[in-house]
């Protein structure tokens, strides 16, 4: 899957070991989920093999963050990511067509929405 960043910051920090670590210490565990993510995000043909990863836990979100998604990091925390194909692949009904979902632009390396 092809990854692309919103924010410069979170592509240093994606390409760098050494700053990514350095940016979430005190929370190495989160630091190496990111890695582990981002690894399997980029490992992925599509989206679809991301559901598959039940460690992952890739999902839509929903309300006023319909069209972004989410993998699971550590406690509450998530990495949030959008498709970036164009156009973004939809099912009959209307629905992301996650096995055509093969680009997306990571928006957040970890945040924690749900406070």
């Amino acid at each position: 899957m092809d990854i692309v960043f919103k924010r410069k910051k979170d592509r240093v920090l994606a390409n760098s070991e050494v700053e990514l670590k350095k940016e979430f210490r005190g929370t190495q565990r989160r630091s190496k989920l990111i890695r582990a993510r981002l690894d399997e995000l980029a490992d992925s043909e599509n989206l679809e093999v991301m559901r598959t990863l039940p460690q992952a836990y890739c999902h839509e979100l929903k309300g006023k963050r319909g069209g972004q998604l989410a993998v699971k990091l550590d406690k509450g925390f998530r990495m949030v990511f959008e498709v970036v194909n164009d156009p973004i692949p939809r099912k009959p009904d209307g629905g992301l067509d996650w096995s055509q979902v093969t680009a997306i632009r990571i928006l957040k390396l970890a945040e924690d929405y749900h406070g």
